[in-house]
């Protein structure tokens, strides 16, 4: 665990990424699978990655980003998609692939599919896609986290314009929209304001409430 504690503290918000450094795409394949095996509410997944390694699409991109540097520097741009909605195709689709992988269908697990089935697609499209959002933040740390074990920096990005890019990867076609996007790289340290500053974090009294 010190190890990884180590490579956190080590890691932060790269401002400036090296563009003649690409990242290994084993390191890359990790850091996907680390996604991947993210847990996800009622194990449904959704949401998608797409990897711009496409440097011309990367420019294009970079204005959407407001203009922000390590869009076109990265070697790899992660682009986390969520569903735009939970329907029962998609709902379905999970739990037959479960039953498929388990060859075996449990009673509790169809009881649980069907009570999905009764209340998720009925809600507001918009209530689950905020709730699909937040599973795919939940893959956007464990990719974070895998990419600072790996020694690779990475940036999380919230500050670019969705609507944009959905339009320009053709994702709204897909039933996805993006929520956020990672640059995955190596910091160009001679030319990077933040990386010798102290990484500062509120201390544990003051984060951390114990009751026994």
């Amino acid at each position: 665990m010190s190890e990884l504690l180590n490579k956190l503290r080590w890691r932060y918000a790269a401002k400036k990424l090296d563009p003649t450094q690409a990242v290994p795409q084993d390191k890359v394949d990790r850091i996907l699978e680390a996604a991947r095996l993210a847990p996800t509410s009622s194990g449904l997944q959704p949401f998608e990655i797409y990897v711009i390694k496409n440097k011309a699409l990367r420019e294009k991109i970079k204005p959407l980003a407001f203009g922000q540097q390590q869009v076109e520097d990265c070697s790899h741009l992660l682009v986390f998609a969520a569903w735009d909605n939970y329907t029962p195709e998609r709902i379905n689709m999970m739990f037959d692939l479960t039953n498929t992988e388990r060859n075996f269908v449990s009673e509790g697990g169809e009881n649980y599919r069907q009570m999905l089935l009764a209340n998720y697609p009925k809600r507001d499209a918009e209530v689950n896609f905020e709730h699909a959002a937040k599973q795919a933040y939940i893959g956007l740390t464990a990719a974070m986290i895998s990419a600072a074990f790996e020694g690779v920096d990475c940036t999380p990005m919230e500050g670019f314009d969705p609507k944009g890019l959905d339009e320009l990867l053709g994702l709204r076609a897909k039933g996805l929209r993006s929520v956020v996007i990672l640059p995955l790289g190596y910091r160009e340290a001679d030319k990077d304001w933040l990386v010798n500053l102290k990484k500062v974090r509120r201390p544990n009294d003051q984060f951390i409430t114990e009751i026994d």
